[in-house]
């Protein structure tokens, strides 16, 4: 895994897995949205409204009242506004169904129209948004799954089954790595979950 340039923890479920677990140890700024920061104390600084942020943590609180986006996009225009747009998000799904979706969806807004290069870790993976032709570090018998945002054409290389331009988001699940790499060429945008493990 890279080295990223901020960690952004969210208030869903914290992650258990080791993966993610040593992408926030080894971070250089932790920044925690809203009530997240119970789970990293460490954070320099917590993004949000303020609605469930403990008093404790006030002091540190960032304050940003509007409403039309979430605790994370207010977070991610905080990094991006000290320089920081290397971007790994932790804690960002398992809970509420609607706010995972929202979340992950979001992860290409970022990467798209803000600049971000980031990726989302969660207990099982790790997504990555990418764009035209991309490689990605695996190893045999990892779960692959494609997400297309606008795409026409998707062409995989060391996947178990060919890619093609899905159009909806379930054809491209289920996919596995045979080798140490796998490529992916597009004409538009795509979004890759890798599994930490085999199947």
């Amino acid at each position: 895994m890279k080295k990223f340039d901020a960690v952004i923890v969210a208030n869903g479920e914290f992650p258990t897995h080791t993966v993610p677990l040593a992408v926030l140890q080894e971070a250089t700024h932790v920044v925690a949205c809203d009530g997240a920061v119970r789970n990293v104390p460490q954070a320099e600084v917590v993004v949000g409204d303020g609605d469930s942020i403990p008093a404790a943590y006030r002091e540190r609180l960032i304050q940003v009242d509007e409403q039309e986006d979430n605790d994370l996009t207010k977070a991610t225009r905080y990094c991006l506004a000290q320089g920081w747009h290397r971007i790994a998000y932790l804690g960002a799904t398992g809970k509420r169904e609607d706010h995972t979706i929202g979340n992950i969806s979001l992860l290409m807004r970022y990467y798209r129209t803000m600049g971000v290069d980031g990726v989302m870790l969660t207990n099982h993976g790790v997504f990555t948004p990418a764009q035209g032709r991309q490689t990605f570090e695996s190893f045999e018998g990892q779960q692959v799954s494609i997400f297309n945002f606008g795409s026409t054409k998707i062409v995989s290389e060391g996947l178990r089954w060919q890619s093609y331009g899905y159009e909806e988001w379930w054809q491209g699940t289920l996919n596995e790595a045979v080798g140490d790499s796998f490529t992916l060429e597009a004409d538009g945008y795509y979004l890759v979950f890798r599994t930490y493990d085999g199947c």
